[in-house]
């Protein structure tokens, strides 16, 4: 069970971890933005309080000294320089490897935390384990500044120290939110031989100024509210402490061990005022909603949730059959409800498992940083449709691509700042990343405004390498296209970041298996743009079956543009496979030939126009059967070489009906009829 608790701990805390980096890189752009400094200061607080939970003690003490330096900055005893900002980096890196290996014995790590603190305290300019606080000493009155005065009590059960959890840490905490004074209270520690060194016995007392809500005081307990009996109470506005009354009552407090009076605090706030009293109308603060607006869930619960539900979509089929052939009205209406219900939960199911692309930008951001401060060029990441969703598999299997096109363009793309000055151009670089919805599809585009490629030394890159032949004539789109074939490098000499000239063959690869397309384009002196097309989902799709031959094929509906019923003796008049309807004219496919099916005169036949790039491109087909949900199941082993599918599905009756990838198709019949010509 405890094993349990740290997991989730860990899963959590790298949430915690990503905001942090989040937090980091926009305070690189604004340093003195002080929202992101509060916001780095929470997150490294909850990580050192729940690492104190869970048994994570170093992450908990190397987090505590870090927390130290950003709560001198939020108090404006310290500034935010790149050097903070860098150590920072280098801190979270190592909280991501304490979270993965927890407290450890061994020597070298020990000396290496031990070397890090060290490293966290010269940034600090302090040797001391909590921040400074210094107290006002005036006898004005009470300044409307902003701050309140709080008066905070906290006794935690006996068994606290049981958990991991230090209290002083809390004290600790109401410290760095501003002006704070402590009265501990002994009194229920027992004699000597009744004492068990594992209990906790003392209880507090916290007069505290701050700028804070309420509710940022209430995120201190957060992780022990469960463990100890909290009152937070509003005494007045303005800095109490600041008062030689004030400071007289605490005094005696601390002697007597006698309590503060919420009520006294009150009247002399009051007095010094020159107002009514205050009534306090809070109560014990209940430290947490307890109302649950999300949920985490494994994601292998979410993959068995989908795969169900393509299951059940699959059945759905098979009763609509069984309907059809049954004719019983009462079957066919519940086929249809069914039908109904099961779309509304596949949408939903799907809607789960999408996630938003700025889950995995975090890393694109760092990378950026990191490798532009490496080879000493100045770059903005800048991020456009974060929140677009995509399936967690097709992000999956998008990272890596995304990683390589980035770093190709950090290296290869972006000059260095004084050629970009020579060039008329700002000496800091930008990498533009955006997605936005282009029908069912997801369009990403990673744009760099670097030096760009040459289409001619591409050209002729590809002559030098055996690759194309001198004569072959090819549009800028195809010279483009050529950057993707296995081995082609537009640079020469190898770089630790860009490799050895491998991997846009890869990245293309990678692409088609998630059905992708991808393109590029460039222009020199102003940038290169690479440009990825993606399906939001691979599981199950809506689909038009249609028959050639004796075989079934799915066609995607979102690639479909119109369908047309034609004369088959209107493609016998065709030259090189273009038609002429409503007066424009198409280039088709016919799936009889690129299947190798037997061509037999039907009379009537089906041209399906759909969508390729900017243009349309009919596909022949013997008959359009209707509209179907696809469950979209991989191709085995001995169909995995067949590049113009993407999947197979099973139908209501057994049968299987192959998915047909579209763009592939097109893409393989136009290289196929290119070598043809050449021939």
């Amino acid at each position: 069970m405890i094993d349990k608790f740290k997991a989730k701990f860990v899963e959590e805390s790298n949430d915690n971890v990503h905001d942090l980096e989040e937090a980091l890189l926009l305070l690189e752009k604004d340093m003195s933005n002080g929202e992101i400094i509060e916001r780095i200061f929470r997150a490294m607080h909850t990580l050192k309080g729940g690492g104190a939970m869970f048994g994570f003690n170093q992450l908990s003490e190397f987090t505590h000294h870090l927390e130290t330096v950003f709560d001198l900055v939020r108090n404006n005893q310290l500034s935010i320089t790149d050097h903070i900002i860098s150590l920072t980096f280098e801190s979270i890196d190592h909280i991501k490897h304490m979270l993965e290996v927890g407290d450890t014995e061994d020597a070298d790590e020990l000396a290496n935390q031990a070397s890090f603190i060290e490293r966290v305290k010269q940034a600090s300019n302090t040797e001391t384990d909590t921040p400074l606080n210094v107290v006002q000493d005036t006898n004005q009155k009470i300044q409307n500044d902003g701050s309140k005065t709080f008066l905070i009590n906290i006794k935690p059960n006996e068994e606290i120290l049981r958990n991991g959890t230090n209290p002083f840490y809390l004290l600790d905490d109401l410290h760095a939110m501003g002006e704070a004074r402590v009265l501990a209270f002994s009194d229920k520690v027992p004699a000597i031989s009744n004492f068990n060194p594992i209990n906790s016995y003392c209880h507090w007392q916290v007069l505290l100024n701050t700028t804070e809500s309420v509710n940022e005081i209430k995120d201190v307990f957060i992780f022990v509210e469960d463990e100890c009996e909290i009152s937070i109470h509003e005494i007045s506005a303005g800095n109490l402490l600041s008062f030689e009354q004030i400071k007289q009552k605490l005094d005696a407090a601390a002697e007597s061990q006698k309590m503060l009076n919420k009520e006294e605090l009150v009247a002399i706030a009051s007095a010094v005022n020159g107002s009514e009293e205050k009534k306090d109308t809070k109560r014990k603060v209940q430290l947490k909603e307890h109302k649950i607006s999300s949920i985490r869930v494994n994601s292998t619960k979410i993959d068995e949730l989908v795969n169900l539900v393509s299951e059940l979509v699959t059945i759905q089929a098979q009763l609509n059959l069984f309907a059809e052939n049954d004719g019983n009205p009462a079957v066919i209406a519940l086929a249809e409800n069914i039908q109904k219900l099961s779309r509304q939960l596949r949408d939903n199911a799907f809607s789960i498992s999408l996630i938003p692309l700025q889950s995995e930008l975090m890393r694109f951001q760092r990378l950026v940083r990191d490798l532009s401060k490496e080879l000493d060029k100045e770059i903005d990441f800048v991020i456009e449709g974060g929140d677009i969703e995509l399936d967690k598999n097709i992000i999956e299997h998008l990272t890596d691509p995304l990683l390589h096109i980035i770093r190709n363009a950090v290296d290869h793309g972006i000059e260095m700042p004084d050629e970009r000055i020579k060039n008329g151009k700002s000496p800091k670089g930008t990498i533009l990343f955006k997605a936005y919805y282009s029908g069912a599809s997801v369009m990403v585009e990673v744009m760099d405004d670097g030096k760009g490629i040459d289409p001619e030394f591409i050209r002729k890159k590809a002559i030098a390498r055996g690759m194309i032949d001198v004569n072959t004539e090819l549009s800028r789109k195809e010279i483009f296209e050529l950057v993707f074939l296995s081995g082609f490098s537009t640079k020469e000499e190898v770089t630790d970041v860009s490799g050895r000239g491998v991997g846009m063959d890869v990245v293309k690869k990678k692409i088609g298996e998630i059905r992708g397309e991808v393109t590029l384009d460039s222009e020199i002196g102003k940038g290169t743009t690479l440009t990825l097309e993606l399906p939001m989902t691979l599981s199950i799709i809506d689909g038009l079956l249609v028959k050639v031959a004796s075989n079934q094929y799915v066609i995607p509906i979102a690639n479909i543009e119109k369908i047309y019923a034609l004369d088959s003796v209107s493609f016998g008049k065709t030259f090189n496979h273009v038609v002429n309807i409503d007066n424009e004219q198409y280039p088709y496919i016919d799936l009889r030939e690129s299947f190798e099916t037997e061509i037999k005169d039907k009379g009537t036949e089906q041209l399906i126009l759909v969508k390729y790039e900017d243009r349309r491109v009919g596909l022949l087909v013997d008959q359009v059967i209707g509209e179907y949900q696809t469950v979209v199941k991989p191709l085995g082993r001995f169909l995995k070489k067949q590049e113009n599918l993407s999947g197979a599905s099973i139908m209501g009756d057994g049968t299987i009906a192959m998915v047909i990838d579209t763009n592939r198709l097109i893409h393989n019949n136009a290289i196929k009829k290119y070598r043809t010509n050449k021939q």
